[in-house]
């Protein structure tokens, strides 16, 4: 299964949530490619941080042609995650059309959902030529117990196509603190919330494969 991780707005945690979906879905046995298809190369910067290799492979390939290399490029994975660029419509086509799943990371906020239309948009072009296509909004970096937070489902209700996850990120501190030591968060603390969160997001997207091998 492919999952893209993909938004045309950034710094909505695009790399964090690909390198920790990575990261669980190694843990849990399988093997994991992780892509970098953005140009800043945020996810390859992140494994050159590293004290040791990570248990999944990392490779960049920002590239157009990425929809036409994929299929020879996953065969040996159980799992591919691709992290996706913001604002360059090319790459963000191609690895929309290399994957079977989109993950549109939104947070809470107003400015997010406005640029979501256009992510949204390039899904629909994409189901064109793709009808197996599915996308999903995931809400990161939510502050918890707040209006806005509660609010939001309802504004992101104007993409009816568009499901919202029911997994949610909560903001903490130890998203940052892991990636800056080139860890991912299952690492530094495996039995914290967020590990917790990030694994029912990892376990979400195994059902939907098994759900769609049935």
């Amino acid at each position: 299964m492919i999952v893209g991780v993909l938004n045309q707005k950034g710094g909505v945690g695009k790399t964090t949530i690909a390198v920790n979906l990575a990261s669980c879905f190694s843990r849990s046995g399988r093997r994991v490619l992780l892509v970098d298809a953005d140009p800043q190369g945020s996810a390859l910067a992140w494994s050159a941080a590293r004290q040791v290799d990570p248990d999944f492979v990392v490779v960049g390939m920002a590239k157009p042609t990425l929809h036409r290399e994929m299929p020879t490029l996953a065969k040996n994975y159980d799992m591919v995650v691709i992290d996706g660029a913001p604002r360059v419509n090319e790459l963000g086509r191609a690895a929309i059309m290399a994957s079977d799943l989109v993950l549109i990371p939104v947070q809470p906020s107003p400015y997010d959902v406005w640029a979501a239309a256009e992510t949204v948009q390039l899904i629909r072009e994409a189901r064109q030529f793709k009808d197996s296509l599915r996308a999903a909004f995931l809400i990161n970096r939510k502050i918890a117990n707040t209006a806005i937070g509660r609010d939001f489902h309802a504004a992101l209700a104007q993409f009816p196509e568009t499901p919202v996850l029911d997994a949610a990120l909560i903001q903490r501190v130890v998203f940052a603190e892991s990636a800056a030591r080139g860890l991912s968060v299952l690492e530094v603390a495996p039995r914290g919330e967020a590990a917790r969160e990030l694994q029912r997001l990892a376990d979400l997207i195994i059902a939907d494969k098994e759900r769609q091998a049935a």
